[in-house]
């Protein structure tokens, strides 16, 4: 049997994201910033340690980096700048998993999402380039039946459900028909 590693996440993790979600402003923050970091961030780092050896056995091309800036752990604060929604803190945990020749989101990975109702598992590659949707988009339209047997396979299908944006046309340079 497998040893089970207790999580470092706690109920004061969901509580106090829960309260964020409530009081999303600088002030209410900064006064709560030590529970954030006991709560929170420390966890969260304490998580991917936890993760490096984990990750390391799948793939030694993904990376669990335990830092408070520019590791696996996403920031907490908001890129409010082109947004209308001003409000400055994200209400999750965000980590990246990222292959080591990424450099931020888009990079190809796994992401955990921890949030009050409403956490998940993900895997692959958000918004990739122009050039680099071609070559999946190329590398899928090559060998169609490879994609369909894995993602369309009973063990993929038992563990992960696909969600997410779908086209509502093919992409550009392919057949409406495809």
């Amino acid at each position: 049997m497998a040893r089970r590693t207790p999580s470092p996440f706690s109920s004061a993790t969901f509580r106090f994201l829960k309260q964020l979600t409530e009081n999303n402003t600088r002030d209410w923050f900064e006064a709560n910033r030590d529970r954030y970091e006991d709560e929170v961030r420390e966890p969260a780092l304490a998580f991917i340690r936890q993760m490096e050896r984990p990750i390391g056995r799948i793939s030694p091309s993904f990376t669990a980096i335990a830092k408070k800036v520019g590791g696996s752990l996403m920031r907490v604060h908001r890129d409010v700048r082109f947004s209308k929604d001003k409000r400055p803190y994200k209400t999750n945990v965000g980590i990246q998993f990222r292959h080591v020749n990424g450099k931020d989101v888009h990079a190809p990975g796994w992401y955990v999402h921890l949030e009050p109702g409403g956490c998940f598992l993900g895997a692959g590659i958000w918004h990739p380039d122009a050039d680099t949707l071609r070559t999946i988009r190329s590398a899928i339209d090559t060998g169609p039946k490879a994609w369909k047997r894995v993602s369309a396979g009973a063990p993929f299908r038992k563990i992960w459900e696909p969600a997410g944006d779908s086209l509502k046309r093919p992409p550009r340079g392919y057949d409406d028909d495809h």
